[in-house]
């Protein structure tokens, strides 16, 4: 009876397994199958998509001569990396003073820290457009700072949006963090500058390092509220390529968005080697 019994509890657990690994694969081939075209056609000898006539590196040599996507990349680096660096200093320091600290309106700043998350793409552009429109004489005023020409006004709404996505992050991180480190930290007289470089900075660094991660995507990847407020000659390149769809997808764009691509990927892997490496340190 009892063999009788494990036997047909055995056999649906078998069917699930093989069921649940079909699923996954089924969702795998959903999510990868486009970046597989993707890739392919960027190879591919003619000007005509979904159509091969032959391999060639085409594309990507007009790619390399095509100073307005050159342009366009070179800015959105720029952009990229001043609003991750200032995103992940504000960010972090947004997530530590709701966590560690309390004090009057903090719920009201918590509440508002997550509006960029909940809000539509088109209302944080439309608010960016109308708040630079109307204090855009407020910031010429400090030297070096000139938003007539849009570098300025890219970098300030990307830090606008990215805050809130840093801040999760670190704030996620600093929930599971045990307080008795810093607690005995301050106990053999460390101050809070030190408590935080020495025990706080090393524990929450994985947050920090994946909200700058998540911070420099969406940089990348924004085209909203990018087009809103880019003005002529600081064009990133995620609103040029959304331009250039407007005359028809081609090779071209397929060679760009790999490009993109295997950036992003190379600032993934570089991140979790980062990790790893840091994490070997702190075992030995």
């Amino acid at each position: 009876m009892g063999k009788g019994v494990a036997r047909s509890t055995a056999e649906p657990m078998g069917a699930s397994r093989w069921l649940f690994r079909a699923h996954s694969l089924l969702v795998f081939v959903f999510f990868y199958a486009p970046i597989v075209v993707l890739v392919v056609y960027s190879f591919n000898k003619s000007s005509v998509v979904g159509k091969w006539t032959g391999f060639s590196l085409s594309w990507y040599g007009d790619f390399l001569d095509n100073d307005n996507i050159q342009k366009s990349i070179w800015i959105s680096v720029k952009v990229c990396v001043a609003s991750t660096v200032i995103s992940v200093v504000l960010g972090t320091l947004a997530a530590l003073s709701i966590e560690r600290f309390r004090w009057w309106g903090q719920k009201f700043f918590d509440a508002v820290l997550y509006l960029p998350i909940i809000i539509p793409d088109v209302t944080m552009a439309v608010m960016m457009l109308v708040f630079f429109g109307e204090t855009a004489q407020w910031f010429n005023v400090i030297p070096g700072v000139n938003l007539t020409d849009g570098l300025e006004k890219l970098v300030l709404s990307h830090v606008a949006f990215n805050i809130s996505f840093v801040s999760v992050v670190v704030r996620a991180r600093l929930a599971n963090l045990d307080a008795s480190m810093e607690e005995a930290a301050a106990d053999l007289y460390a101050n809070r500058w030190q408590t935080f470089r020495r025990i706080t900075l090393p524990q929450i660094m994985p947050g920090v390092l994946g909200g700058a991660l998540l911070a420099v995507t969406l940089s990348l990847d924004d085209v909203v509220v990018s087009s809103f407020v880019s003005g002529v000659g600081a064009t990133p390149v995620s609103v040029y390529v959304f331009g250039m769809l407007r005359k028809g997808v081609s090779p071209l764009i397929n060679a760009v968005s790999v490009v993109i691509l295997v950036a992003s990927m190379t600032l993934v892997i570089a991140s979790l080697v980062l990790e790893r490496a840091t994490s070997s340190q702190k075992g030995k």
